[in-house]
């Protein structure tokens, strides 16, 4: 299908499935950790996924490629966004399995219903509103900064729309996982596995990328660390493996 560029926007292959994503470098283009959390996360067949925060779409449809999932559908605050996420699925006639709906993550549960997924996703903003310096460019500093919605938005709205023994999945900073998992544990979603994703093997790790169940029992694995690169402009081969290459 045909789907006409607006200005400022451009078309980048995602290697998987000859799929190719519309993105726009003034707004926002997803980075390697939505990438990682598509690796990370699983999907059984005939599964339902929502996507909080969908940005372009990213994840929904890399998680298309990779699975036999029902339904993926992301959710996305920002309208042009939505839109471009909208035409990215068109543009790899998906939409019959990819579904991009404009809405606020608060409202989540409203939108799509209780306990109506099997599977949810995201890759929130790391930064809360106070820290460290916004970004005056407002799309980006949506994307980075607890502008339009906060982690505890996230996760009792990931928490609401899960139904029992359901997963939430998210890729977030180190930094935080002290407050992410007494969140977790405070709506109800157990902390099953969690990766420590490090730049070099001798650097400081800078995301980490978790599995919480629904209702779940207490016990967590922890998996070995994930290094990307093996020397500057050269990732580790299991990189290679996740991005398709």
């Amino acid at each position: 299908m045909n789907i006409e560029l607006k200005p400022g926007e451009r078309l980048d292959d995602l290697q998987r499935n000859g799929y190719k994503i519309i993105q726009d470098p003034g707004r926002f283009c997803f980075g390697m950790d939505a990438v990682l959390l598509s690796g990370f996360a699983k999907v059984k067949p005939g599964e339902r996924v929502v996507d909080l925060g969908t940005g372009t779409g990213i994840i929904p449809i890399l998680l298309e490629a990779r699975s036999k999932g029902a339904s993926f559908t992301g959710l996305e605050i920002q309208p042009e966004s939505a839109d471009m996420a909208s035409r990215s699925v068109q543009l790899n006639d998906l939409q019959e399995r990819v579904h991009i709906v404009n809405g606020d993550i608060k409202e989540a549960v409203q939108i799509f219903g209780a306990a109506s997924c099997h599977v949810v996703t995201s890759n929130p903003p790391y930064m809360t509103a106070q820290h460290g310096l916004q970004n005056p460019d407002q799309p980006k500093a949506i994307a980075r900064h607890e502008v339009l919605c906060t982690l505890e938005d996230v996760i009792s709205q990931a928490a609401g729309l899960l139904m029992p023994g359901g997963r939430f999945y998210m890729v977030h900073r180190p930094f935080r996982l002290a407050e992410i998992m007494t969140g977790l544990c405070a709506h109800g979603l157990e902390p099953k596995r969690m990766q420590l994703v490090y730049p070099y093997v001798d650097r400081e790790p800078n995301m980490v990328l978790l599995e919480a169940v629904k209702g779940g029992r207490p016990r967590i694995t922890v998996e070995k660390p994930l290094i990307i690169y093996k020397e500057p402009g050269k990732y580790m081969d299991e990189i290679y493996d996740i991005y398709g290459y």
